[in-house]
């Protein structure tokens, strides 16, 4: 079996032109699907609600790890998102020591909401497509999302 070689593409490449073209249509998505659902979050507010509904209670460092972001940044973020009430701050009863984040019941509803708009965006947009061509949406996003090390969340 032939294994591909990495290649450094330039920044004007064209699949990287085609890549970064995509890339705002589903920004665009995203952004839609918050605000159909009445978020009054940013995209890495929402992000961070999308780690914990997948994950469940996060401590800080973990949430701070999976956004890639620094423990300040990640914490001013929950500041915020605990002011609109969409995550709480709690101690787990097993470690007293720890804060623990978790999704409020709004939290929860706001990210099955949104989640519910984008999935409909996007439906309606990829049946616009041929089946050979969603065929092959399915097995190039499929190899973007692996060379990006992104890992497929459960459903939320």
């Amino acid at each position: 079996m032939d294994v591909p070689v990495a290649e450094r593409l330039s920044e004007d490449d064209p699949v990287v032109e085609s890549v970064l073209t995509a890339s705002r249509a589903l920004v665009g998505v995203a952004a839609r699907s918050i605000a159909a659902a009445g978020g009054d979050v940013t995209l890495p507010q929402y992000r961070l609600l999308v780690v914990i509904a997948a994950r469940g209670p996060q401590r800080l460092a973990s949430l701070a790890d999976a956004l890639d972001v620094s423990q300040s940044t990640a914490s001013r973020m929950c500041d915020r998102l605990v002011a609109k009430r969409l995550v709480r701050r709690g101690r787990p009863a097993d470690d007293r020591r720890t804060v623990s984040i978790a999704l409020t019941p709004q939290g929860r509803a706001l990210v099955d909401g949104v989640t519910r708009h984008r999935r409909g965006d996007l439906a309606r947009i990829l049946g616009q497509l041929t089946q050979d061509q969603r065929e092959a949406v399915v097995a190039a996003l499929s190899a973007f999302a692996q060379a990006a090390d992104e890992k497929a969340v459960p459903e939320i």
